[in-house]
């Protein structure tokens, strides 16, 4: 690389660098609020720690309970708590040896026998400790219906003539207005205003308390007001413009302190300290109240500016270091790259770093048990794997927009040439249509070229009335075509081809495949035969292509598609010399044939010899153009069937050459050929693990909807990578089809509804690959008549049946969370767009029905 190349590379990519750095400072800018007075008012005191709960009756012991104590001790004078039960009834007593006030919470609930013992025992220690200044009896007890105003009443009544200090019960601020009445039945009113649960963003939110207060003061004069709940959480979901975050909790609680302090008001904060328990209830944010977190480390600065992360610095650093090492992956053998390319590969590289640091930054915010440590780690690696795939994906759209000249073009050679070795044209065959194979025999016969052979190979076809009349072909066509039915023949296509190969001519040099539906072009042979006076180069490959896309709009659709990959992806591997071998017009020198022979346990013997092949340190050669047409599937289900034996065989290729792959143990295969064998894969590898997310989302779907407000939308984080994948795929291609295909925008929508219809497919073809050793092979049928509706759909009769799950989940959360916003709707679409490929399914499986339903249209009568 030149001085002048490496200067621009170099500025470039600290400029990249610097934009990402700068939206990292951007999103975290300082804000100022008041620092934190030296003492405030309360704090609601809940002294669980992580992995303790008390609906599991596991409390904390009275050595963490006043070590709890002694630290909100240094902010108030006062707590409040919330029931007796267990230690908790203890708190008093040890609050007393730290010199706080105790406001003693009486728990009632709509366990009547329950309240008796909580009233009980609540009296007796409110009697026996000093550091008990009022109770408490009932905290939402009335918000949460379960129990009338008539009964909270007599509860209240009943406290107060056994106790002298102030009775209440808390509620939430709208509730004393619908029971006035309890005011005549309280010493003071206890009242919740929480801004966060009424959608009010957190910058009206100081406001909306101090209004709230002057109307509660209004309405009840002759009562003391206390503010028993005021904060905000530090993570969880959004109410509406209400953002749950630590620099919103900071503002906000710093700003609200200090006016309450200067209005002369008593309140407490909800709460001391973190409390993961409460997510049960409450959803993920109720675990998130806290000044402190769970292990008791304050969770923003007490004074200064506020930000919205605080280690963001450590973290641009460190997705900026992730982002060069992706990239200088990426850049191996990019010399030939445009600087536009190198370019878009850098951003590339840095939006998927900074992408994966947040993710593992706001999956570190979480509390974790068993259940989410599965869960994380499962995401992490599927995040991971996603970012590889969509690295690979940008990697491909590089190469084929921006690269200055292929660096292996293979001609085809027009001129003369001495070198024109015997060829052994191979066309296996089992079942098929008698005069489909007698048209490819025909086509054969017309080769311009001097010394070939044509070897049919007929296995395990038993009705005679099939194969004979292609024996007969081969005779009237003369000495050059042979033909062998052959039953019983083990090892499905790999066998017949072997078998062919044990009876081809001594003296041909070249081993050439079609199948058994391909028209030839006369010129292909002496056009592509002499590529191989290269001594290096064993195999010579031109693309499969298609004579029928114009019989019907699927196979329109399906044509695109197939497009895609012979005129992309294979023109960017052949120019590191990792082409898929792909087991029509496809030629192999002879002699390594002879010694490598065609895999007969593999369903894709064609990649796998390929693979093979470039194992031994030998070259293929990749021409783009076209030497041949077939014929496409006529069903959707024989479409899918290709896919699937296409993705099943390249799994079971994985498996065996995994070391090979990885590492180059016992290989010569180039850094470049391993990089293109497993990125090519990978995204197939990709929609196998989409199963999985699309099952864990109809679950987590499931539970909103059944207990919408216990259960909250996942966290953003869990629907990113594969929608960010999602997107960048169809953008791809969209654009590359257009740009590198040369198709229309049309025809480029017809490739992504056409490649999306098989993603369901492709994802249990990986999945049986990786469960399972081998699979029977399965011929794809041609010409084959078309079908009927009910037929059609049955086809795609899965992938129906997951697109109504979806829609349906969408649907049932649209009703049930009432609440709704921006999480909610944001869930809703991955929902959608997850149904889309299934969507897809179910478009091409009814157009591979639309030409026999328009047939029987026209026989209507009038």
């Amino acid at each position: 690389m030149s001085a002048r190349k490496f200067g621009l590379n170099l500025v470039m990519v600290v400029a990249v660098a610097s934009l990402f750095t700068g939206l990292w400072a951007w999103y975290n800018q300082p804000l100022s609020a008041p620092d934190w007075p030296e003492q405030i008012s309360g704090y609601s005191f809940s002294p669980f720690r992580l992995h303790q709960n008390p609906q599991q009756a596991h409390y904390p012991s009275e050595d963490e309970v006043r070590a709890d104590l002694e630290l909100v001790a240094a902010q108030t004078d006062s707590i409040r708590t919330y029931s007796v039960d267990g230690v908790l009834g203890e708190i008093p007593r040890l609050a007393e040896e730290s010199g706080l006030r105790v406001t003693l919470g009486i728990w009632i609930s709509n366990d009547l026998a329950a309240n008796e013992w909580q009233i009980e025992k609540g009296i007796e220690i409110a009697r026996r400790e000093r550091s008990v200044v009022r109770v408490i009896v009932g905290n939402e007890a009335l918000f949460r219906e379960e129990v009338s105003a008539e009964q909270m009443a007599g509860y209240l009544d009943r406290v107060r003539s056994a106790l002298k200090v102030p009775v209440t019960t808390a509620e939430q601020w709208h509730i004393w207005e619908k029971y006035p009445e309890l005011a005549r039945h309280v010493d003071l009113i206890a009242a919740h205003v929480l801004p966060y649960w009424e959608f009010i963003p957190q910058e009206q939110s100081v406001d909306y308390v101090l209004q709230r207060a002057r109307e509660l003061k209004k309405t009840f004069p002759k009562k003391p007001l206390l503010l028993a709940e005021v904060g905000w959480p530090s993570n969880g979901r959004a109410q509406g413009r209400a953002e749950a975050n630590q620099a919103d909790q900071a503002l906000y609680l710093r700003k609200l302190v200090n006016a309450l302090n200067g209005n002369g008001y008593k309140y407490f904060i909800i709460e001391a300290f973190d409390q993961p328990w409460k997510a049960s209830d409450e959803g993920s944010v109720g675990a998130y109240w806290g000044v402190f977190n769970a292990e008791r480390q304050m969770k923003f600065p007490m004074t200064g500016p506020v930000v919205e992360i605080p280690q963001w610095r450590l973290l641009a650093s460190a997705s900026g270091v992730l982002a060069l090492l992706a990239l200088a992956l990426l850049m191996i053998d990019g010399s030939a790259l445009r600087q536009r390319g190198r370019t878009f590969l850098t951003i590339i590289a840095f939006l998927v770093a900074t992408m994966l640091v947040w993710i593992a930054y706001d999956f570190s915010q979480q509390y974790a048990n068993w259940f989410s440590i599965t869960v994380g780690l499962l995401l992490a690696l599927g995040a991971l794997g996603v970012m590889i795939v969509l690295l690979t994906e940008a990697h491909e759209l590089a190469e084929t927009v921006w690269k200055r000249q292929r660096q292996r073009p293979f001609l085809p050679v027009t001129g003369d040439s001495g070198y024109r070795p015997k060829v052994s044209v191979h066309v296996p065959c089992y079942n098929e249509p008698p005069g489909m194979v007698i048209q490819t025999l025909d086509a054969l016969s017309r080769l311009d070229y001097a010394d070939f052979e044509v070897l049919v190979i007929d296995n395990n076809t038993r009705d005679p009335e099939v194969w004979e009349p292609l024996q007969a072909h081969c005779e009237k066509l003369g000495p050059r075509f042979r033909f062998f039915h052959v039953a019983p023949l083990a090892g499905f296509k790999g066998g017949a081809l072997n078998y062919a190969l044990q009876h081809t001519a001594a003296d041909a040099e070249i081993i050439a495949v079609i199948d058994s539906d391909y028209c030839v072009a006369p010129e292909w042979l002496k056009q592509m035969a002499p590529h191989f006076a290269d001594p290096h180069i064993a195999v010579v490959q031109s693309p499969q292509d298609y004579r029928d896309e114009q019989e019907s709009l699927f196979k329109k659709l399906c044509y695109c598609e197939y497009k895609g990959f012979f005129h992309i992806g294979m023109v960017t591997r052949n120019d590191r010399d990792a082409i898929i071998q792909h087991g029509t017009m496809t030629m192999t020198r002879r002699s390594v044939l002879d010694e490598l022979k065609w895999a007969e346990w593999c369903i894709t013997e064609d990649a796998e010899l390929g693979l093979r092949i470039f194992e031994k340190g030998l070259s293929a050669a990749y021409s783009e153009h076209s030497f041949g047409k077939g014929l496409m599937p006529d069903t959707f289900i024989d479409f899918k069937k290709q896919r699937f034996r296409w993705a099943y065989g390249a799994i079971q290729i994985i498996k065996r050459h995994l070391s090979s792959l990885l590492l180059g143990k016992g290989s010569q295969l180039k850094r470049g050929q391993r990089y293109h064998f497993i990125a090519g894969w990978l995204p197939w590898i990709a929609d196998g693990l989409n199963i999985f997310f699309t099952f864990g989302a109809l679950l987590w779907s499931a539970a909103m909807i059944i207990v919408p407000n216990r259960v909250d939308p996942p966290l953003m984080l869990f629907a990113l990578p594969p929608l960010a994948l999602f997107l960048f795929k169809l953008g791809k291609i969209l654009f590359l089809y257009r740009r590198a295909v040369g198709v229309r925008m049309r025809d480029a929508i017809a490739a992504a509804i056409a490649g999306l219809a098989l993603s369901h497919t492709i994802a249990k073809a990986v999945l049986y690959g990786f469960a399972t050793r081998s699979i029977p092979f399965f011929r794809t049928p041609k010409m084959r008549s078309n079908h009927g509706l009910l037929v059609a759909l049955n086809e795609a009769r899965e992938e129906v049946f997951i697109m109504l799950l979806l829609w349906g989940a969408a649907l049932g959360i649209s009703l049930t969370q009432k609440q709704g916003g921006l999480d909610v709707l944001f869930w809703i679409i991955v929902l959608l767009v997850q149904s889309l490929p299934y969507l897809a399914a179910l478009i091409m499986a009814l157009l591979s029905a639309r030409p026999r339903l328009a047939a029987h249209e026209d026989k209507l009568p009038d």
